[in-house]
């Protein structure tokens, strides 16, 4: 499914529970004061009129706090706000209504719609990965607050996305370290993508730096293992290729020490 039309099943979610909690007592001046405003909001939010959308239903909630309308226009102008690219507001209206309806049954979207809000704020690599770790973090928490939801089916997807990268990152200033031969500092980050990002695309290439910084170093053991442990996963990769290279030219064979971190962490 994709991104847009999991956007438009969520929405026709929120709209059909927000819908359900109305009430037919709501016969008074101020609730059809108030229901003109909710429908002009919910109108400007169908003409993708986002920001207009947003304001509408944050009056909603200004003019009459403790309607029934408000709970509604609280989620709503969240969703507005995301689709109008202001997610710090997005955010904020999310958690405020978490917070004063915890219970509700749009609770998981709201979650949702804040681990959306920090995921569309990543940035590339060369920056600071903040946003990024935010991400991670309320990803996270859908997925483990609603398991096999199809928020937490997408907020998984979504994750395994931001772990590679968070693992880009670490391989980026890895290779900074090593144009510059500080190896020790390179080493660091590589085997950090291998503890922490394992699963991700990164892993072959880290293998393969981690060899070049132990040979610079003139620490043959390790280069041999962290050859081997390559090998192994990763034979058909120009990773692997590079590595056997480079060790068979120093007449090196890889192998594993099955004391060594990384027999530890690959135990085969």
């Amino acid at each position: 499914m994709s991104l847009v039309s999991f956007k438009n099943l969520v929405l026709l979610g929120v709209l059909f529970a927000v819908t359900a909690c109305s009430s037919n007592d709501e016969d008074t001046y101020e609730a059809r004061t108030v229901e003109v405003i909710y429908n002009l909001a919910q109108d400007s939010l169908e003409k993708k009129r986002y920001k207009f959308a947003a304001g509408a239903f944050d009056e909603v909630e200004r003019q009459h706090p403790y309607s029934v309308w408000a709970r509604r226009a609280q989620l709503m102008a969240a969703y507005s706000y995301y689709m109008s690219s202001n997610y710090d507001d997005a955010i904020l209206a999310a958690e405020r209504f978490l917070q004063l309806h915890p219970g509700n049954r749009s609770a998981p979207y709201a979650y949702y719609l804040i681990a959306l809000s920090h995921y569309e704020q990543i940035s590339d690599v060369g920056r600071d990965q903040a946003k990024t770790l935010e991400a991670q973090e309320a990803l996270t928490e859908v997925s483990r607050r609603y398991p096999g939801s199809d928020y937490a089916r997408d907020a998984e997807l979504k994750l395994a996305l931001t772990m590679d990268h968070l693992a880009g990152k670490d391989m980026e200033v890895g290779r900074f370290y090593m144009r510059r031969k500080e190896y020790l500092a390179a080493i660091l980050r590589f085997r950090n993508v291998i503890e922490k990002y394992q699963s991700t695309s990164h892993t072959p290439e880290a293998l393969h730096r981690l060899v070049e910084s132990y040979m610079a170093l003139g620490i043959d053991k390790e280069a041999q293992m962290a050859g081997a442990v390559l090998g192994h996963n990763y034979a058909g990769t120009k990773w692997y290729r590079y590595s056997y290279a480079l060790l068979k030219g120093v007449d090196l064979e890889p192998e594993v020490d099955n004391e060594s971190w990384l027999s530890k962490l690959w135990p085969f």
